[in-house]
């Protein structure tokens, strides 16, 4: 439940006659925040709006979630949004302020060291300046059901690696009986966008700063939605949808593997629906150049809208500064699964006994500036749109209405006819 909070302050008026007439004291002004979440995050970022609220004597947070909104041109100061929400959220792109100005002119400490390299690289523009916080982000995964593989007489404790151990492991779990063996949540993320980065080939054609024409048509990528395409028709591979709606086909227990994003790992810590394993996404040891640890962080960023108060922006300011102690940011990934923005928050994790093996490994290629990718250039937007016309695409592959290579084929000559250049961001 949203809790917005108000502070009416009541002036002491003096008994003496002699005093002073009272003059009202304005309420502090207030910082609208929109976003999407829900659950554990959601009461989590609700806490740390009241928590910074109570400190706050010149400003303070009202969280508004986006369906409640019946306007959404009706601009708030923040927005918690992935690249896919704008509509959503705004029915529009409206213009934002780079994060890096924003801190800059209300004197807050900000740096890029403060944010792990592979985090920044997800929100700098093309001079490396910080655009938007990144503050749910997440990194694809494999999961997997330790008690099914065992049953299908496979070793829990070595996963598959690659893509074709994948195919291994499915198959001993089909012949053992097992309908579902593997199912992937945001398919186009997991295999396109991350498939790409992991094997060394571009997204976009060109270089960093000017890159404007989808590239995801490649062999690599031909030849990992053919494969799929084959355990499709086999039964096992299972698709249930372009977002997450396969992560709750593996919680339940029908499907027995599941490629997803990072973030699962805390609902599935807290359910315990049975013995959980967690390795890193799979990839193709015979692709010249693989760098299989080299993946591609998404999710929702907070930006800043444009054209509010100056008073305002400094809240926002503060309210960034907030979020990115260690304090808050240990317990933001303990409560939502989604990455640690700084390495004080994963040393405040580790002296608190919650930095487990699979958030080390993570963190570990957060950290590392060989993992940073330029794969997603910095002047283009409409990935939102790709993304739905390559959902299109690989469902016409996995119906057998097309090959692969056509369907690929298809979505880069639709998908170049709706990317478009970033509008600058600025007041």
């Amino acid at each position: 439940m949203l809790r917005s909070v108000c502070f009416v302050f009541l002036l002491l008026v003096s008994a003496s006659s002699h005093a002073a007439p009272a003059a009202s004291k304005q309420a502090p002004a207030e910082v609208v925040l929109r976003h999407a979440l829900t659950g554990a995050a959601a009461v989590t970022l609700d806490d740390f709006a009241d928590r910074f609220n109570q400190r706050s004597k010149d400003g303070k947070i009202v969280l508004q979630h986006v369906s409640t909104v019946e306007n959404l041109q009706n601009l708030p100061h923040l927005a918690l949004l992935g690249d896919d929400e704008y509509e959503q959220f705004f029915a529009s792109r409206p213009r934002m302020l780079p994060l890096y100005k924003v801190m800059a002119d209300a004197k807050e400490k900000f740096s890029n060291a403060t944010i792990f390299p592979v985090l920044v690289d997800n929100v700098d523009d093309s001079k490396g300046r910080i655009l938007a916080l990144p503050l749910a982000q997440s990194v694809p995964l494999l999961f997997y059901n330790r008690d099914a593989l065992r049953k299908a007489g496979a070793d829990p404790d070595q996963p598959p690696k690659t893509w074709w151990e994948v195919q291994q492991a499915a198959g001993k779990l089909f012949d053992a009986g097992f309908r579902c063996p593997y199912t992937s949540s945001a398919v186009q993320w997991v295999h396109i966008e991350n498939l790409a980065t992991q094997h060394n080939q571009p997204l976009f054609g060109g270089d960093r700063a000017s890159a404007s024409r989808l590239a995801t048509n490649g062999m690599v990528e031909v030849k990992h939605i053919a494969l799929l395409s084959s355990w499709y028709k086999s039964q096992y591979f299972h698709y249930f949808g372009r977002g997450r709606e396969a992560d709750a086909k593996f919680i339940s227990g029908e499907c027995s593997m599941l490629t997803s994003d990072s973030s699962l790992y805390a609902q599935l810590a807290r359910a315990q629906p049975f013995d959980i394993g967690v390795a890193p996404l799979p990839y193709y040891e015979d692709v010249y150049g693989a760098a299989p640890g080299r993946v591609l962080p998404d999710g929702a960023v907070l930006r800043v809208m444009a054209g509010k108060k100056n008073a305002d922006y400094k809240t926002v300011a503060r309210f960034v500064g907030f979020l990115l102690r260690a304090e808050q940011q240990m317990a933001w990934v303990k409560s939502t699964g989604y990455l640690p923005m700084t390495p004080a928050a994963v040393e405040a994790l580790a002296n608190e006994g919650a930095s487990d093996s699979v958030l080390r490994a993570v963190v570990r290629r957060l950290s590392e500036r060989r993992f940073v990718t330029s794969a997603r250039p910095k002047s283009v937007i409409g990935m939102d749109h790709v993304r739905v016309i390559l959902g299109e695409e690989l469902e016409a592959v996995w119906a057998n209405r097309k090959p692969a290579k056509e369907a690929l084929d298809n979505a880069v000559t639709r998908g170049n006819a709706v990317l478009q250049p970033a509008p600058p961001e600025g007041r």
